[in-house]
């Protein structure tokens, strides 16, 4: 009686890899099915996107798909974020899965069919929007995910959460918004989330490739303010004046040298970008005050308390020197994207399965920054990059995320769908 156990433990056993190819060719070709749909998909929001927080449309139109899928599905979350529930009635893990949904103020160049013409008023200032980060693919692929998840419930263990984010752009002045606000309002913890995975386009990759790495992937953003004071004066008499800006300039230096002589760049990169001068109203008078401001980007928390100290240090120091006064603001923005090493390893054979092993590498750090960085703190999370740059495009001449020239390659989103499927299904 032992040895027949033992027997058919071990058949069990050597059966499991079978059940599991064969379920990954069912997910192959339910996702090149949705394929098409996919595509109407991103091309209906990139025609029609909206800026962060206002997601009116966009919000709309995914709760009617979810709706239309069975799922259980919750809106105003975090004010325009949307989360469709799938239940498999069995027991199992809690899986996310995460799209952002807004677009950017940006005026679109790209001549396609699909063109965005839309535009609005941002900051005072009336403005093109363009979903010139890729945003439109996540939605998509996302919904493209849920529809193949949910025509194969059967097989399904555990429950699925799509959580499609609003604001990760950065919510407007005076308002909260993003990830971090889609976890202040429960949406890793009803139900509880097991683990969590993201995605995000790239411009500059070949399109249905993956690049993924383990632990810091992306950099925190901090934003940073500097308001100088000086002594205002005539310009024919800088002598009678105590001169922000050329403080500032001097200032400007002293922040590159952080980056260039004070930071081991070998352990941890480290980014800090002046975005921003604002002084003076006439050519012959010299201001009493000036304003600089930027962002600062690293993929460390111990580097980057280091360099918050060393910023006002070097700030305070160039000003004193040159008699004049200096405050330094900091705000930290998004967190360091920390990919999961251990969920990192046990995902890495369903992105081989979905991309193709010669596909998949791993890349450097990025020092772009991510609100899925929040998901991270509550919950294992792992955020991979898909490539989108078309077949014989030159990388080089490929327009850059945020860019007006921007553009990806939406034939191969269905990727993107099988990864995350994939994904959903192997986790144990």
């Amino acid at each position: 009686m032992i040895k027949r156990s033992i027997l058919l433990l071990a058949v069990l056993i050597a059966s499991q890899p079978a059940i599991a190819f064969d379920l990954s060719g069912d997910v192959d070709a339910a996702a090149r099915k949705v394929l098409p749909r996919v595509i109407e998909w991103r091309r209906y929001l990139h025609q029609n996107p909206e800026l962060s927080n206002r997601e009116y449309n966009t919000s709309r139109m995914v709760a009617e798909e979810l709706k239309k899928l069975g799922l259980e599905v919750r809106t105003g979350i975090a004010k325009t974020g949307v989360v469709g529930i799938l239940r498999s009635g069995r027991p199992g893990p809690v899986i996310g899965l995460r799209a952002d949904m807004d677009a950017l103020p940006v005026t679109e160049r790209v001549d396609i069919p699909f063109r965005s013409t839309v535009t609005t008023e941002f900051n005072g200032q009336k403005v093109g929007v363009m979903h010139a980060c890729g945003h439109d693919t996540h939605v998509a692929i996302l919904l493209g995910a849920a529809t193949v998840l949910s025509q194969m419930k059967d097989k399904l263990n555990g429950t699925v959460v799509f959580i499609f984010q609003p604001a990760e752009e950065g919510a407007p002045a005076g308002e909260e918004g993003g990830a971090d606000l889609m976890v202040k309002e429960g949406v890793m913890d009803d139900p509880k989330i097991d683990a969590i995975f993201g995605l995000h386009i790239n411009a500059q990759t070949p399109s249905g490739t993956i690049g993924y790495r383990r632990g810091g992937f992306m950099a925190a953003s901090d934003w940073f303010t500097i308001k100088v004071h000086g002594r205002q004066s005539h310009g024919a008499y800088p002598w009678r004046s105590i001169d922000p800006i050329a403080a500032a300039s001097q200032i400007y230096i002293g922040l590159q040298m952080i980056v260039s002589r004070q930071s081991e760049l070998t352990r941890s990169p480290v980014v800090i970008t002046v975005g921003r001068i604002n002084a003076g109203i006439r050519e012959n008078i010299i201001p009493e005050e000036l304003t600089m401001a930027g962002t600062i980007r690293t993929l460390d928390t111990s580097v980057q308390d280091d360099v918050h100290s060393k910023i006002r240090r070097t700030v305070t120091g160039i000003a004193e020197s040159l008699g004049a006064t200096a405050e330094v603001e900091i705000q930290k923005r998004t967190p360091v994207t920390f990919n999961t090493p251990a969920l990192v390893d046990k995902a890495l054979p369903s992105l081989e399965r979905s991309a193709g092993k010669a596909n998949v590498r791993e890349i450097n750090w990025v020092t772009g920054a991510e609100d899925f960085a929040y998901y991270g703190t509550k919950a294992p999370a792992f955020f991979f990059y898909l490539g989108g740059l078309p077949a014989g495009k030159d990388p080089a001449t490929a327009g850059d995320h945020h860019t007006p020239g921007f553009y990806v390659d939406d034939s191969r989103l269905d990727v993107g769908v099988k990864a995350f499927c994939n994904m959903v299904f192997d986790y144990k």
